[in-house]
């Protein structure tokens, strides 16, 4: 499975409805600077990965963002593949995602 995805495509995959689980899992002071997500989103610690990652369903696809796409991201990635999940994360992140045209919405 690819290792990204683009912005654009995460957006035709929301907007078809496709089977997939967003996670946000930008760090707790990232998400405090920023406090919007992409739509339909669930926030994860990723410093709590092995904790959260037990219960997501390997059938599911996973689609994760952090602030830029960088280290967080590739980091959860990298446990969740190793553990079976179908996992990849949005390229550049909340912040490619928001320059595409992407939408927001407040953190509960």
């Amino acid at each position: 499975m690819e290792r990204t995805i683009t912005p654009g495509a995460l957006q035709d995959l929301l907007d078809n409805d496709a089977p997939l689980t967003l996670l946000d899992v930008r760090r707790t002071g990232d998400r405090s600077k920023e406090p919007a997500a992409i739509p339909g989103a669930n926030w994860r610690d990723p410093d709590a990965i092995e904790t959260w990652s037990a219960g997501l369903d390997p059938g599911q696809e996973i689609v994760l963002y952090c602030v830029r796409g960088g280290s967080v991201s590739h980091a959860v990635v990298d446990t969740l593949q190793a553990n079976g999940i179908k996992a990849r994360f949005v390229e550049g992140g909340l912040d490619a995602w928001k320059a595409a045209g992407g939408t927001t919405e407040a953190l509960p």
